[in-house]
């Protein structure tokens, strides 16, 4: 039963689980999804702190190589995303660890993609901006 609920209503699955575990009745619980799930939330936070990286790299990307288009707008996303990336980092410190050249490097082509398809320009093929540049430099208008 608890495999065919997860199958056709996740969000009474996870209210099942949740009051299952709630009254400790770890006999009923579906142990197999479960651990997937958790699993999940894992990634999920990675995924929302990688995916505040990638947009303020393709804001960046656009603000330095077209500065005669710069707006308010890119200026607002970049600080969105790095109070975004603070509050992720406030709840999840562990996802410090994804705050490395290594993983700029595996985002920036992404970044890098988005931003030439929306500009039609040509960027630099590695990124050209450390951590701290993406977390920090200052822009403004």
């Amino acid at each position: 039963m608890n495999e065919q609920l997860y199958n056709t209503d996740y969000a009474h699955w996870a209210e099942t689980m949740a009051e299952r575990l709630d009254k400790r009745d770890f006999e009923h619980l579906d142990i197999e999804n479960l651990v997937e799930e958790i699993k999940d939330l894992s990634k999920r936070e990675r995924d929302r702190l990688l995916s505040s990286i990638r947009l303020i790299i393709h804001h960046l990307l656009k603000w330095d190589y077209q500065p005669h288009k710069r707006s308010r707008s890119w200026e607002i996303t970049i600080k969105r995303e790095r109070n975004n990336i603070d509050f992720y980092l406030e709840d999840s410190p562990s996802l410090r660890k994804y705050l490395s050249e290594e993983w700029v490097t595996k985002i920036y082509r992404n970044a890098y993609l988005d931003a030439m398809k929306e500009t039609g320009l040509d960027f630099p093929q590695n990124c050209p901006y450390s951590i701290a540049e993406i977390l920090e430099r200052e822009v403004k208008q």
